[in-house]
């Protein structure tokens, strides 16, 4: 896959991926608030592509900017940073 050097990146972690080949993803990005001087965390939500279905909730991965892939899709995964090894307990009997 290629990637430009104009491109955006941005890095979040897996909220969901109950979708079909889209996850999404939350974006938290701190700055210093212009009047009060506090900084100031806020977050935003990304649904992204995931063309192979790999993504789970709680990965740590990185998405680019790409053209406009549905209503509510304009960004791709590049990579999965950091993989969250969730155990799901209570399945086991």
């Amino acid at each position: 896959m290629k990637s430009a050097v104009n491109k955006k990146t941005l890095t979040g972690t897996v909220v969901s991926n109950k979708m079909d080949k889209t996850a999404v993803i939350n974006v938290v990005r701190q700055f210093s608030h212009p009047t009060f001087k506090k900084v100031v965390k806020t977050t935003k939500r990304y649904k992204i592509h995931d063309e192979k279905n790999e993504c789970q909730p709680g990965d740590f991965v990185s998405v680019c900017e790409t053209r406009p892939l549905s209503k509510h899709k304009r960004w791709r995964l590049i990579e999965i940073i950091k993989s969250a090894n969730l155990v799901e307990q209570g399945q086991a009997k």
